[in-house]
């Protein structure tokens, strides 16, 4: 694979604003040797792998020849090391992204096998974090992403639960401190839920009505139920050229270390 240098110094570019704005050096160690790989390199490459949807870390490790700057298992260590640091800046952008937020809001959920189906009863890595699930294409076992975000597609919310978590449950922390019109599918039915989530001037959630269900919907609401799409969107764009889907990690470190690269590579740069 061909390095893009471009598009590497864009990201380091980025990302060295971020440093200096959050002061990311501060979490270097003052006494001992000096870093191999500096935090702000450690976080392009991350976002790079992602970026270019390059399926293993060996490989990230080849294509930039790093073995003259650090070993392997040094690149490693350091990629789940400073992955809190990245979830600092994704944690900024979130709250960049509430603050400029368009009004209508979408929410949904959606499952994050950790590994195959198959291998599920003799999973040990995440085993305690994960349960078995119905989703789309069937029983998986893992975990679930819950999500809020805009009409224009940008990251408003996440979290992160056991796969047989009921999504319902997730909404009034999800949508924490915002505002305006959300819309979610039949999954969220829940007349109790719909009058708790309410604030008068402040927001509303419209919940798609199952095709057995005999209440009549207006113009206006089939129009927003047609724009969920969108963060639907962005599920499939995480899960196909971001690697937000992984069974490659052999520590719990290590599978959130991937989503947080994941999420921070769809909205940086």
């Amino acid at each position: 694979m061909k390095v893009s240098i471009p598009l590497y110094n864009r990201i380091l570019k980025v990302v060295s604003f971020f440093s200096k704005k959050l002061q990311l050096d501060a979490h270097k160690s003052i006494t001992g040797r000096p870093l191999s790989l500096p935090i702000e390199k450690v976080i392009s490459l991350a976002i790079f792998k992602k970026k270019n949807n390059i399926a293993t870390t060996k490989s990230l490790y080849e294509i930039f020849d790093l073995k003259k700057i650090c070993s392997y298992k040094t690149l490693i260590v350091n990629l789940i090391r400073w992955a809190k640091l990245g979830a600092t800046i994704l944690f900024l952008l979130l709250k960049t992204n509430r603050q400029n937020a368009d009004e209508v809001k979408h929410i949904d959920a959606t499952e994050l096998p950790i590994c195959l189906f198959k291998n599920a009863n003799r999973h040990q890595t995440i085993k305690d974090f994960a349960s078995f699930m119905r989703g789309a294409k069937g029983t998986y076992f893992g975990l679930k992403m819950h999500l809020c975000s805009d009409l224009k597609r940008k990251l408003l919310s996440i979290k992160f639960t056991t796969a047989n978590k009921d999504e319902r449950e997730m909404v009034m922390d999800l949508c924490k401190d915002l505002e305006g019109i959300f819309v979610a599918d039949a999954g969220y039915i829940s007349e109790k839920l719909i009058w708790e989530f309410y604030q008068e001037n402040r927001r509303i959630l419209f919940v798609k009505p199952r095709k057995n269900m005999k209440k009549l919907m207006t113009k206006f609401q089939e129009n927003l139920y047609n724009t969920r799409m969108q963060i639907e969107f962005n599920f499939r764009d995480l899960k196909l050229f971001y690697g937000l889907c992984t069974s490659l990690p052999r520590s719990i470190d290590g599978y959130f270390t991937n989503y947080i690269w994941s999420l921070l590579a769809y909205q940086i740069v």
